[in-house]
């Protein structure tokens, strides 16, 4: 998905200086007014093959006759006329059959991104159940180590340690006027799959492709980011197909500075834009979260949005166990990874216990955190300020393996956020199992070779009684002539909405209660169909529907912790449409011509 930025270059009006080659699209996105019985039109300042080489503006053979004529592509395109339904057609086949490898499907729907945004984005809403797990986890992860193979096209921008002072210039190299998202990386912490420097582009640019495709963000509002700072992969400072600085990591206070001119670059440009931090390594995703999330609009998804989503899946699974939200304060929660990923949901989780009336004190004696180190305690060196809060008091205890500390707690929760496949043993899910009727095993590490133990695994174990959820996607599975439901904890259910509410709202930050409320919204959204069928999360077509749920809480928030810069209507049914109506949504508007001078 990285073949191919906007290739939106600028035009000069009758003054000689260069304006952006996009259209304003003011608060509200194109075609966010889809039911519009005369939607309005698109002034294009583009002609010709022009206009046909921008993905934003290129229908391909839907011009219509009018508009051949109208900017001289009469005979440029094949004569006949297709609507986007039917060019959806054309290409699903292409990109929805078994024929093709999951890699060869994400390189093709690259390409179609390339030349044509809108049919892709349809393409991906009306299949996003199918689709989703190519565009992002797990397709994504391998398309990320072989980023230097696959390469095109550049989308999005790349600052690195190279342009250090000219950040703030730099940024204006950017065709848009309007960035309402940004997610950047510094590709030192790429799913499970650990540092794979510059190659980590391609995780931003599908993270926004699921925030115009589910949470409804218009694509030409968003900008891919690369934080390059060099890499300690040493297999990929010897690859001659690697696209990155070949240097070691920039670490300590220059690191920092880097990142300081950064944020104050695009705060420059674009003072309302939401920063999404994604895939920072344990040492900075925290200290740089804590010193930006009260300074400008931004959140970090791997700690944030991670926890939001696995405690709303926890909340489905206690309803699952004929249970409600208050029961969370009485769980018994192992969980195998200590870092941003496996604090960002346990700390979560606290949270959510607190709301039911616990003290924090209380609350952490509930959580038992094992790493490559054993069991976390206060006894440990070299502990981080977020570690401590979750560390056990026992000190005695520390350095205790999983098995031992599952044998010793019977707890009721398993939570796998290590990044390391296969590590939930069987010893480990049957000792689990004898102490709790319906264990819940959540292995959410990505991509799907990094999951701690299969769905297959779980089910057959505990004899069919696991409530599963993954990180990646599973299939279903059949056990003894009985149907095995499997759940996937993404967190496309989350940031997409949370985002949107940011930014119909013009929120000037994103508090906490932000993704605890979140987490409430999408346990709600599961049905009780689901969950008699022991599923956890809401059916992955329905996450338009989701994500404009979470946003109506979000812009709630941002109202009354006097957060909003934006009018938000109060009534309910008035808001839900004030969003719905600024969602995008990819259909082809018609297209007037730019005249200079008017």
């Amino acid at each position: 998905l990285w073949n191919g930025m906007h290739a939106l270059s600028p035009f000069k009006n009758l003054n000689g200086r260069s304006v952006s080659s996009s259209p304003s699209h003011s608060n509200v996105s194109r075609r966010s007014y889809a039911a519009n019985k005369y939607p309005k039109p698109v002034v294009v300042h583009k002609n010709g093959v022009d206009l046909m080489n921008d993905p934003l503006y290129n229908k391909g053979v839907a011009f219509t006759e009018v508009e051949r004529d109208r900017f001289g592509l009469r005979g440029l395109l094949p004569p006949c006329h297709n609507t986007i339904e039917e060019q959806v057609a054309r290409v699903s086949e292409r990109y929805l059959g078994d024929a093709q490898s999951d890699i060869a499907k994400f390189t093709n729907l690259s390409a179609l991104q390339d030349r044509n945004e809108s049919l892709f984005y349809k393409l991906i809403i009306d299949n996003i159940k199918k689709l989703a797990p190519i565009i992002y986890t797990p397709t994504v992860g391998l398309a990320a180590q072989k980023f230097g193979y696959l390469f095109r096209r550049p989308r999005g921008m790349y600052f690195s340690s190279s342009d250090k002072g000219e950040m703030a210039t730099m940024v204006y190299n950017w065709p848009e006027e309007e960035v309402d998202v940004i997610v950047v990386t510094d590709g030192s912490r790429i799913l499970g799959l650990g540092d794979l420097g510059s190659n980590g582009m391609a995780i931003p640019i599908g993270k926004l492709s699921l925030y115009v495709a589910a949470g409804g963000i218009h694509p030409s509002k968003t900008l891919p980011v690369m934080l390059d700072v060099g890499t300690n992969n040493a297999a990929l400072l010897e690859d001659p197909f690697y696209l990155g600085r070949k240097h070691k990591r920039v670490t300590g206070a220059a690191y920092h500075e880097l990142v300081d001119e950064f944020m104050a670059a695009v705060r420059n440009r674009w003072p309302n834009v939401l920063v999404q931090f994604e895939d920072f390594s344990n040492e900075n995703a925290y200290p740089l979260l804590h010193k930006y999330r009260k300074q400008q609009l931004c959140f970090n998804d791997d700690i944030q949005g991670t926890g939001a989503v696995a405690l709303g899946g926890l909340y489905s699974a206690l309803r699952v166990r004929g249970l409600n939200a208050a029961d969370l304060k009485n769980q018994k929660i192992v969980c195998l990874g200590a870092g941003s990923a496996g604090l960002g949901v346990t700390i979560s989780i606290l949270r959510g216990m607190m709301t039911h009336g616990m003290s924090e004190e209380d609350a952490t004696k509930n959580f038992w955190l094992v790493d490559a180190n054993g069991l976390l305690t206060k006894g440990r060196s070299n502990i981080n300020p977020a570690q401590t809060l979750m560390a056990r008091d026992e000190k005695e205890l520390e350095g205790m393996k999983l098995a031992d500390v599952v044998r010793k707690v019977k707890p009721t929760v398993l939570l796998g956020l290590s990044g390391i496949g296969g590590l939930f043993t069987e010893e480990i899910v049957r000792e689990m199992s004898k102490h709790v009727d319906r264990p819940i095993v959540f292995p959410l590490s990505n991509p799907t070779d990094r999951a701690e133990c299969s769905a297959t695994q779980a089910f057959q174990w505990t004899d069919g009684k696991a409530i599963f959820a993954s990180g990646s996607p599973f299939q279903d599975v059949e056990l003894n002539g009985k149907k095995c439901s499997v759940s996937q904890g993404n967190n496309m259910f989350i940031f997409p909405g949370v985002g949107l509410g940011a930014v119909i709202s013009g929120s000037k930050r994103i508090p906490l209660e932000m993704f605890a409320r979140a987490a409430e919204v999408l346990s709600d959204c599961v049905t009780s169909d689901d969950i008699a069928q022991g599923r956890v999360y809401p059916d992955l077509n329905n996450i338009r529907e989701v994500s404009l749920k979470i946003a109506m809480e979000c812009c709630r928030i941002a109202v009354r912790r006097n957060l909003a810069t934006k009018y938000v209507p109060a009534d309910a049914k008035e808001l839900e449409k004030f969003i719905r109506d600024r969602m995008y949504a990819p259909e082809y508007d018609p297209y007037v011509v730019h005249e200079h001078g008017h």
